[in-house]
């Protein structure tokens, strides 16, 4: 019963624009992104005293979300795989990179250099 409505305000919240909600698959792990460290304090209560659902947020390691594109689906299709640890997808499906700093990003950026990163979904 908990995880329907911890399910429906992450949901709810995530429409409302107040944080971005990403899924990791395998396993369909929720990954929940903010522009700061304040949005999950507001987050975390909302969701107990507005739905009723106690959560408790692990921090990761990662720096910022890039939804990737690339007109060669085969490139984006190895790009995926070698970086599966760190992709994820946003609620339409679109997936999305998680860099762990800027060296990543840009790292990244030389090692694939077809893979367009932006910082909005399109």
């Amino acid at each position: 019963m908990k995880t329907k409505q911890l399910e429906k305000g992450i949901s709810q919240l995530s429409e409302e624009g107040v944080a971005q909600l990403f899924i990791q698959n395998p396993g369909n792990r929720k990954i929940i992104g903010t522009v700061g460290e304040l949005q999950f304090e507001v987050i975390q209560f909302r969701l107990e005293h507005e739905y009723g659902a106690k959560c408790a947020f692990i921090p990761l390691k990662f720096w910022k979300a890039f939804w990737i594109t690339c007109s060669d689906k085969k490139m984006l299709e190895t790009f995926m795989h070698r970086k599966a640890y760190a992709i994820v997808h946003d609620k339409e499906g679109n997936p999305v990179f998680l860099a762990e700093s800027e060296w990543n990003i840009t790292l990244s950026k030389n090692d694939f250099p077809d893979i367009e990163f932006h910082t909005i979904s399109e």
